[in-house]
């Protein structure tokens, strides 16, 4: 039998995706009429998205390891 989840992880996933949700959403990613600095000729806002995605996957990696309802038997 495996160790009872900590919730606290499971609440900063929470934390963590809403967080995420928000910037992508703001000028910090997608900045009106701006594409530079370019990052390997790509443009400011695609490789600041695809951070966030790379984020949003480890986030949701992290939180399918610590979900609450993990071990429970259906």
């Amino acid at each position: 039998m495996s160790p009872k989840p900590n919730k606290t992880y499971w609440y900063l996933c929470i934390a963590a995706a809403v967080f995420l949700t928000i910037i992508t959403f703001t000028p910090l990613v997608i900045p009106a009429g701006v594409y530079e600095p370019m990052l390997f000729g790509i443009p400011y806002t695609f490789w600041a998205s695809f951070l966030i995605m790379l984020l949003f996957v480890l986030v949701t990696y992290i939180g399918t390891r610590v979900h609450p309802g993990r071990n429970e038997e259906e």
